[in-house]
């Protein structure tokens, strides 16, 4: 029986089996020929439609509908996974730009810290040198030389290798690593030998108060000690001191503490100053435009004692500044720290 409802569709399966042949018994299997009939009905009683799709047809259909299922999953599995790894790759290429740029801070600091380290090493020998104290007690006796030097760091070669995709970080980490260990072995020897100084220097601390150990004006160094040409005859002539050019009236203080043993005018150096340090150390001042201090007078480090001039054989306003030790001109340049 069947009951007609408009725009209801009916799935029939007529199995329509081959005839069978004599003496053969007939097989309880459905025939090859089946197949499936699709009715489509209206609700308006128009004409139905059917459409007739053999089996065979229907599994072929199956098929490929399940293959192309199978292959549309596959894409968008795929696509997902490949979509995911895409985005993790941006975030990794994110983080190793972000690493390396990270990485060049430490290789600028690394520079800096080498940079540091070797002007301590040159401070320190520069305040044994003045407070005659031997090189500290940590020498490699293997290769005769004081300990405490630099490592070399980050190259500019090794800017370019940071910056390149396809640099070995690792391989920079672990070098870096071991700059900074040997950084850290420099800085260690380096307060090792300045807590011997600071004992030796406490010891001395008289004979150093008296070493002419800063600039006693500050300005343009226009002649240095030693062979120069002289400004007034052209001929070659050894300079005594140094000439620091300023502003005239620029105050002009005492290198060390010391008592003045000269102050007035002279036919070369116009007005100047003599200052005597104690242990053979003497200070003399030349073309100054005001004299501060009187003969007698004690001074310490740091106090005004004249201004800057162009008294005297000068071309122009400046100080001419002369030391000695035990009568011998010597280069001031040598004791000065700051």
């Amino acid at each position: 029986m069947c009951l007609r409802q408009p725009g209801a569709i009916y799935i029939i399966i007529t199995a329509e089996g081959a005839a069978v042949r004599k003496g053969e018994r007939r097989l309880n299997k459905r025939p090859d020929n089946r197949f499936v009939t699709l009715f489509a009905l209206t609700n308006d009683g128009s004409k139905s439609r059917q459409w007739k799709v053999t089996l065979k047809q229907l599994k072929i259909g199956g098929g490929i509908f399940a293959a192309l299922f199978l292959i549309l999953a596959f894409v968008v599995v795929d696509y997902s996974r490949l979509k995911y790894n895409t985005s993790e790759l941006y975030s990794l290429r994110k983080e190793n730009t972000a690493q390396r740029i990270e990485l060049q801070g430490f290789a600028a600091k690394i520079r800096d810290l080498e940079s540091k380290v070797a002007s301590l090493n040159v401070f320190d020998r520069k305040l044994r040198i003045i407070a005659n104290i031997e090189n500290p007690k940590t020498i490699n006796s293997s290769k005769g030389e004081m300990l405490g030097g630099v490592g070399g760091g980050i190259s500019p070669d090794d800017e370019g290798f940071l910056l390149t995709t396809r640099a070995k970080t690792t391989e920079l980490v672990s070098r870096m690593s071991d700059d900074l260990k040997q950084l850290e072995t420099s800085a260690n020897r380096q307060e090792s030998s300045f807590t011997e100084l600071a004992g030796e220097l406490q010891k001395k601390s008289s004979y150093l108060a008296s070493m002419p150990s800063i600039w006693p004006v500050r300005g343009w160094l226009t002649s240095g000690f030693g062979e120069r040409t002289s400004p007034f005859t052209g001929f070659s002539q050894v300079h005594q001191g140094i000439d620091i050019a300023n502003r005239l009236g620029t105050p002009i203080v005492a290198p060390a503490n010391g008592i003045v043993v000269q102050a007035g005018r002279e036919d070369g150096l116009g007005k100047m100053i003599l200052i005597s340090h104690g242990y053979g150390i003497k200070t003399i001042y030349g073309h100054m435009s005001e004299l501060y201090v009187k003969v007698g007078q004690r001074v310490s480090r740091g106090d005004k004692i004249g201004a800057v001039g162009n008294t005297g054989h000068s071309t122009g306003s400046h100080l001419h500044y002369q030391v000695s030790i035990d009568g011998v001109n010597v280069n001031p340049t040598k004791y000065i720290l700051n």
